[in-house]
């Protein structure tokens, strides 16, 4: 593990942080249930349609919260092409919501994993970031923070239009 990725409990340290990891391409995303800004609980299936951008990070997470203004960036820039879901693994939701706020990070919403299941399904440390394509089927991973408004991951991201 690397300054760039910390773990809620499970890891993958077969993957360098920020490298892409292809080796799960053509997985269907876990059926793990987790909460929608509304509090309704909800899987990643709900995302089906649309190519699917998915982190997951948390509020205690100094890699996380050091991406999330890029990733903000990055939902802005896809609109309509990628969507962007950030999914905390943060045990208490309501500190979420107002994590968000305090950042002004306007084109993310506070959904929330309290129960760690799709960082346990994915066997991932945080920040993890995966790629789902229409159907809901993993395209890449990065683990480890990544610029996310970059080139780098603005070809990666174009990968799945």
């Amino acid at each position: 593990m690397t300054s760039d990725e910390v773990t809620p409990g499970a890891g993958n340290a077969a993957t360098p942080a920020g490298k892409v990891d292809r080796s799960h391409k053509g997985e269907a995303a876990p059926d793990v249930s987790f909460y929608d800004p509304a509090g309704k609980k909800i899987t990643l299936a709900a995302f089906r349609g649309q190519p699917t951008l998915v982190n997951l990070w948390a509020t205690w997470c100094a890699p996380c919260i050091k991406e999330m203004p890029s990733l903000d960036a990055a939902a802005e820039a896809m609109k309509g092409k990628v969507r962007v879901v950030a999914i905390s693994q943060d045990m208490q939701r309501e500190k979420v919501a107002p994590f968000f706020a305090e950042r002004k990070l306007a084109n993310l919403a506070p959904y929330v994993d309290p129960d760690l299941g799709l960082s346990l399904s994915y066997k991932v440390n945080l920040p993890t970031t995966i790629m789902l394509d229409a159907e809901g089927r993993e395209l890449w991973r990065v683990s480890g923070a990544m610029e996310w408004n970059g080139a780098e991951a603005k070809a990666l991201m174009a990968e799945a239009v």
